[in-house]
């Protein structure tokens, strides 16, 4: 009998290891939603101040959190170049760029969610 028991020491051992390893896994992977869960408190409290402070008529809290789903983004860019090729004798080809140019125009604006802009 005792024979039997330390026989499986090993095996109970390995066990427990594999048990360990899932349960660490486990915590790793749910860190990112208790992150996100947490900064989402931490939003939701000062949305809640703001608009606490907005009923009161005191002011004090008037700029919004960074929320990057409501940047609007528009911008253009335009680009213009001219270049030349040269073929040369056994199928070589030199590209010369005698000019080029890039132009970006446009804006980024924050609309909030909570007026509704």
């Amino acid at each position: 009998m005792l024979r039997w028991l330390n026989a499986k020491r090993g095996q109970n051992t390995a066990e427990y290891a594999i048990l360990i390893g899932v349960i660490v896994a486990a915590a790793i992977a749910m860190q990112i939603y208790i992150r996100r869960g947490m900064q989402a408190r931490i939003k939701d409290a000062v949305d809640f101040t703001r608009t606490a402070d907005d009923d009161a008529g005191n002011g004090l809290f008037n700029q919004s959190q960074y929320e990057p789903y409501y940047l609007n983004t528009t911008f253009a860019t335009t680009q213009s170049g001219t270049k030349s090729q040269e073929l040369q004798v056994g199928g070589g080809v030199v590209v010369n760029a005698i000019s080029e140019g890039t132009q970006r125009s446009g804006n980024q604006t924050y609309s909030n969610y909570m007026l509704g802009n």
